[in-house]
């Protein structure tokens, strides 16, 4: 039985241009659209619920208890859940169980947008600066379930304002199960696996999007989203897009029009398989010792690093960008 909440919907205010937001053009035809303001403590219960069931590794009980969870509370949201099962084979032999979870609003558009996280943590924290812990699953709090907890929030916006274009959101596993450094042999493909396998066997024969954003370490204290280098060199457009939206919004601070180096994240399969112009909103810090957030793959990627203004930033703009693209061209 679906349960109805009824609560009044805060709404706030953007003017963005009628086609693209150009930065600093203001000769650009302006248009008001309300927004349904994004919930950062939904986004963070979220975040927390899939934290608690421990490190999300495949073949873990924990993970599939995270996964059920997901499907659970995305169907009274989307018009369609559908879970992928699929087995892949890890860089060092093993067997993943694993599943895509994927919830479509307005299914019967031809109009789509997809927005996109992974839902599994890394089964080792070989990054750790203690070696004795290096074997110890991650928690994956910011690197996963932040991406999560934002896309859940915006789920359950857009079931109580339906969006004019049909939106996908798919939560990709097996994402981090990638070969560590110091294993030998090439693993290049070794990560990613979920949206390997999605690319190449779509939830919808001939699947077609405008475009993906994938979500991913979104949910740190004061995290800088720089224009990442393969989603410059696919999808230079959306990550303008992107970055205007932000700024427009006020989120200056967070998101940087500076271009950061290339990574290998779900989006790069995404483009290359199934050639849907993809890009990562990922916290990156450049001249650090990994590049990325200082907790990356250690045993501090725990709840205790995770932001609620920072999902709010992100969240927002997700939701404007959901409702700019429905606007008439």
């Amino acid at each position: 039985m679906k349960k109805l909440l009824f609560f009044s919907i805060p709404l706030i205010l953007v003017a963005i241009s009628c086609n693209h937001p150009v930065k600093n053009n203001s000769n650009k035809l302006k248009v008001q659209i309300q927004l349904p303001e994004f919930n950062e403590d939904t986004a963070y219960y979220y975040t927390k619920a899939q934290v608690d069931f421990g490190p999300r590794v495949c073949n873990t009980p924990a993970h599939e208890k995270c996964a059920a969870f997901l499907v659970a509370r995305l169907k009274p949201y989307a018009d369609i859940v559908k879970t992928q099962r699929f087995n892949v084979k890890a860089y060092d032999g093993t067997i993943l169980k694993s599943q895509n979870i994927i919830a479509s609003f307005k299914p019967e558009s031809q109009q789509r947008i997809m927005l996109c996280a992974h839902w599994d943590s890394r089964p080792f924290s070989d990054h750790d600066p203690d070696p004795a812990k290096r074997k110890t699953p991650v928690d994956g709090a910011n690197d996963g379930a932040s991406g999560v907890g934002i896309l859940m929030e915006v789920a359950r916006q857009l079931s109580i304002a339906k969006p004019e274009i049909g939106v996908d959101i798919i939560f990709f596993d097996a994402e981090d199960y990638g070969a560590p450094e110091n294993a030998s042999g090439n693993h290049e493909d070794s990560w990613c696996l979920g949206s390997q396998y999605w690319a190449k066997n779509p939830h919808v024969q001939a699947y077609k999007a405008r475009f993906g954003i994938l979500l991913d370490m979104v949910g740190a204290e004061d995290a800088t989203f720089f224009m990442e280098g393969v989603s410059m060199y696919y999808a230079p457009d959306i990550t303008k897009k992107v970055w205007d939206m932000a700024n427009q919004l006020g989120f200056s601070n967070y998101f940087s029009y500076t271009t950061s180096s290339s990574l290998t994240d779900d989006h790069l399969y995404i483009n290359k398989i199934i050639n849907i112009p993809t890009i990562d909103i990922i916290h990156q810090v450049p001249g650090s010792e990994n590049g990325f957030f200082p907790y990356w793959h250690t045993t501090k990627d725990n709840m205790d690093n995770i932001s609620k203004k920072t999902l709010k930033v992100v969240g927002q703009t997700m939701l404007a960008i959901v409702r700019q693209e429905g606007l008439p061209v």
